[in-house]
């Protein structure tokens, strides 16, 4: 369960919010002689202001690599360079983008939500077969029903905040 909720946290960072983040770059991976390379790999990312992240790539024969990644991304952004740096602009998000990036959120919560579900009902199950191998009383095997329903209902709690979190971070400007 607490994975699933590390899982969730670590799918939000490629949300895009108003906000420049080096975070939005962790899966865009460029191609450095041949290898797929993941871009904090081969460059210096930063984020001198809070609508600016400048791109400093460690081999100046990558800037063209690292454009063409990032266009090709889903992110929507368009770089520019000086021969040295590569230089993204942030631009506000639009109130209609702000509204799909709560629905795309949300589905993906929804989904935090049923994998936790899921990981209640393996573990319903594995205490309904030792209580059938006699390894466990029916007494145990109701008290641990119990926990594992308050196990769950605090982690589906967390994912829930998680998402509340992403939310207010989404729609101000």
């Amino acid at each position: 369960m607490k994975k699933t909720v590390a899982s969730l946290k670590e799918g939000f960072t490629s949300l895009r919010t108003g906000r420049a983040s080096a975070s939005l770059f962790d899966k865009i991976r460029v191609d450095y002689y041949g290898e797929k390379s993941p871009l904090n790999q081969v460059a210096n990312i930063s984020v001198p202001e809070a609508r600016l992240i400048v791109i400093q790539p460690w081999d100046k024969n990558l800037i063209a690599e690292i454009e063409k990644a990032i266009r090709s991304s889903e992110l929507s952004l368009n770089p520019s360079n000086d021969g040295k740096v590569i230089r993204i602009a942030i631009p506000p998000l639009t109130e209609e983008r702000r509204k799909e990036l709560v629905k795309i959120a949300k589905n993906q919560t929804e989904q935090s939500r049923v994998a936790v579900r899921n990981i209640r009902r393996d573990g319903n199950e594995e205490l309904k077969k030792l209580l059938k191998d006699a390894s466990i009383t029916e007494d145990d095997e109701s008290r641990d029903s119990a926990d594992l329903q308050k196990l769950t209902d605090s982690y589906i709690t967390r994912v829930n905040q998680v998402l509340e979190e992403k939310e207010k971070e989404i729609l101000e400007n």
